[in-house]
């Protein structure tokens, strides 16, 4: 009887010298967010449960990390935590070295629920951030346009939320987060409750968005293909508690990036804040 042939599958840990060029050039670069040691305790009637335990990692700028586990395993927790929605029991987040306490403008959060207000068009969604900072009503809706180009809406920005697909409700949410020129964008499973189809093109208009914008990105989600497919790191949760089984550095050759220059606006400056000269 005949052997079968044996195949030997490559393993993930092998990368192209491209790659590890890349990776290399990524980790030369500042952190913008330092999680240390974090850990989230929940009291209950039948004891104390722990969410999040022991939990550490860093992101550095302009990097794509996104964060996959089991039901349960205390993703949104740390999302919640990282956005300053909760507060930690243990441990401590720092944003460009600084303790993020609270939520903050330096940090955009995009939920999986649309979260839009529904009395608001989309362009007056998107300028709601920036006419709270301050800003005139004038550059407000300037720079709101500038995004709401961005993510393809121009032709929707007078209508309402409900006159929307989810798909465009996201990309809504995407934009009102990015005007405000936030250091690090937070986004919880944003295309989960999305069709297929809608979901490739919004992990397609994502990718546009990162290649253009000076923005560093964590990503919750529990699809390993959009993982895989989004990201530079993987962080991989193991559950109760919730704590890093393994961090994933993949190893696939990314849209160059790192050689985009930084989106524009119409007035020249760079669409955020930051020194936009020393992207790579």
């Amino acid at each position: 009887m005949p052997t079968r042939p044996q195949f030997e599958l490559p393993s993930y840990k092998e990368q192209d010298p491209a790659v590890a060029e890349r990776l290399k050039r990524i980790y030369a670069r500042p952190l913008v967010l330092d999680v240390r040691r974090l850990g989230k305790t929940f009291t209950t009637r039948s004891g104390d449960i722990d969410a999040l335990r022991d939990v550490s990692f860093q992101v550095h700028r302009r990097e794509f990390v996104t964060v996959i586990g089991p039901s349960g395993c205390g993703k949104s927790t740390l999302i919640r935590i990282l956005a300053g929605l909760e507060n930690p029991t243990t441990g401590h987040v720092q944003l460009d070295g600084k303790e993020a306490c609270g939520p903050g403008a330096d940090r955009g959060m995009v939920f999986q629920a649309y979260t839009l207000f529904p009395w608001l068009t989309v362009k007056r969604n998107v300028m709601f951030g920036l006419l709270n900072k301050g800003r005139g009503h004038s550059q407000a809706e300037a720079d709101a346009w500038q995004w709401i180009r961005m993510v393809g809406l121009e032709k929707f920005a007078e209508c309402y939320p409900h006159q929307l697909s989810g798909g465009m409700k996201q990309r809504v949410a995407i934009a009102r987060a990015l005007a405000n020129q936030p250091r690090i964008l937070l986004m919880d499973e944003p295309f989960g409750a999305l069709d297929a189809q809608t979901r490739m093109n919004m992990q397609s208009c994502l990718q546009q968005i990162w290649q253009n914008v000076n923005i560093t990105i964590v990503f919750i989600t529990h699809d390993l293909d959009e993982a895989i497919l989004l990201a530079d790191r993987i962080i991989v949760l193991a559950a109760h508690p919730g704590r890093i089984a393994e961090v994933i550095e993949v190893p696939l050759i990314r849209p160059s990036a790192f050689d985009s220059p930084p989106h524009r606006r119409a007035d020249g400056r760079s669409g955020f804040s930051g020194d936009a000269s020393t992207l790579e």
